[in-house]
């Protein structure tokens, strides 16, 4: 029976996605060990170091499918080792006596390291893809509404006209930013590590950097200079980019959320047939899919901290903290592929953008939300300072009396005369001061992304296809 949310039936999958759920499986990960495995007899062989027909043969058995995982996790809480029973089962099922060259040289961080990075980027071009898809969303929603006026609030309250576009292109921005910490982020982070039991290659002698060069190669992956087994900053910054990318969703799950408010309702989620809001309320319509993106967003930073602590490594391997990633580091990219797979799912359905709202709560205060124009077309002759205190008396005297800001300052003794009734108009029309935003909608709409779909490290090959691809292939020698 589940028990963790991110399987739970009761919960729908609603913390989960498919694609990510699926690569960090139990299956999965088996078998990108067994991928490594095979792909470093491979190598081997090529290099005369194992019989042709050991890597073949570890090539033909290196199947997930025929590997009985409950027995491989009992005997996993029996040897008190993760790695070992795989190994065994591996070299059992080989014929012969070809099983006696499985893991030859390396240790068990080495194939649990490098599967991990299989397994970051396989869920790396899930990743890219939803982001690329929620950046089109993105893209489209900002150019409708370019010029579309509504009010911008900061500290909660309304401050100044805006265009819902440009609220959108500055989300566009910055997921633009994090698609580039991602492209520059490759070469570091889908990096492998077959260096040995202390890191040093002493197993493999003087062709340990070829063995490891054209092992990872195989796989999609670049070498590393040295082994990483006990430095863990790539894989923190493969978390901290998705850390990175779903306080920006998250935080955009929450604009939606609170522009959702009865209150202000100038966008809404959209509804769909059969979704109910309330078991005893029958009337409500909640953003129930933005509140669950916020939500995971925050559970996806809340791993990180998990992960920092396995940072923590002593000496040259340590499994007091490595431990901790085991844990934290599939709930976080799980987490974030729930995040990623809703909000594109939000986006694509589309959002209700209520611009007859948003024209009315221009209008909320009177004409007060344009007080910065009306300071600055006064500053001329009084100083800007004079002309921030005058608006600002006759703001409070707007509000305390109910009179509109318009006439609150053509009743103002020291500003009569400085505005024709005409003049004042046309400084309070809301939708005439929203500066450049339309402007910079079209800046960050309209240019180039150059940012790959998918790719991988410097020296690593395609990452296209599927994780189990390493499979006995001579090269040339």
């Amino acid at each position: 029976m589940p028990s963790h949310i991110t399987e739970s039936r009761i919960h729908g999958g609603a913390y989960s996605s498919p694609e990510f759920a699926a690569i960090f499986s139990d299956s999965n990960q088996v078998q990108t060990w067994l991928d490594v495995e095979q792909a470093l007899a491979a190598t081997q062989a090529e290099m005369g170091i194992i019989p042709h027909e050991a890597a073949r043969e570890i090539a033909r058995v290196a199947k997930v499918e025929l590997f009985d995982l409950q027995a491989l996790g009992q005997e996993s809480m029996e040897t008190g080792h993760i790695l070992v029973p795989t190994i065994r089962a591996l070299a059992k099922a080989c014929s012969a006596h070809w099983g006696e060259y499985v893991h030859y040289g390396v240790t068990t961080q080495d194939i649990l390291d490098t599967g991990l990075i299989l397994q970051i980027k396989d869920a790396w071009g899930h990743t890219l893809s939803r982001l690329h898809s929620i950046r089109e969303h993105l893209r489209v929603l900002a150019l409708r509404y370019q010029h579309t006026p509504m009010v911008a609030r900061t500290h909660g309250q309304q401050a100044l006209p805006t265009t819902f576009g440009y609220k959108v292109a500055v989300w566009l921005d910055e997921i633009d930013r994090h698609l580039k910490r991602f492209d520059e982020a490759q070469a570091r982070v889908l990096v492998g590590n077959l260096t040995g039991a202390v890191g040093t290659m002493a197993a493999f002698g003087a062709q340990g950097f070829e063995i490891q060069r054209r092992t990872l190669a195989r796989l999609g992956l670049a070498a590393p200079l040295t082994s990483w087994h006990s430095a863990r900053d790539r894989v923190l910054e493969a978390a901290w980019l998705l850390v990175q990318t779903s306080m920006t969703l998250g935080r955009v799950a929450n604009e939606i959320y609170h522009l959702q408010r009865t209150e202000i309702d100038e966008v809404r989620e959209h509804s769909r047939a059969g979704q109910v809001g309330s078991s005893t309320m029958p009337h409500k319509q909640n953003p129930s899919t933005v509140d669950l993106i916020s939500a995971l967003s925050r559970l996806v930073r809340a791993q990180m901290v998990a992960l920092t602590d396995a940072a923590f490594q002593l000496h040259e391997r340590d499994g007091t903290t490595w431990r901790i990633e085991w844990a934290a580091l599939p709930e976080l990219f799980i987490y974030a592929g729930a995040l990623l797979t809703r909000m594109d799912g939000v986006l694509a359905a589309g959002l209700d953008v209520r611009e007859e709202r948003m024209r009315s709560n221009l209008d909320l205060l009177g004409g007060l939300i344009l007080s910065e124009r009306v300071m600055l077309a006064l500053a001329a002759q009084f100083g800007k300072q004079t002309a921030h205190e005058l608006v600002h008396e006759v703001s409070l005297d707007s509000r305390r009396s109910g009179i509109s800001f318009r006439d609150a300052l053509l009743k103002h003794k020291r500003l009569q005369g400085c505005f024709t009734p005409q003049a004042l108009e046309d400084l309070l029309n809301p939708a005439t001061y929203t500066g450049l935003a339309a402007d910079m909608v079209e800046q960050v709409a309209r240019k180039p992304l150059s940012t790959p779909l998918h790719g991988a490290g410097e020296g690593a090959i395609s990452t296209q296809g599927t994780l189990s691809q390493s499979q006995y292939v001579m090269e040339d020698m």
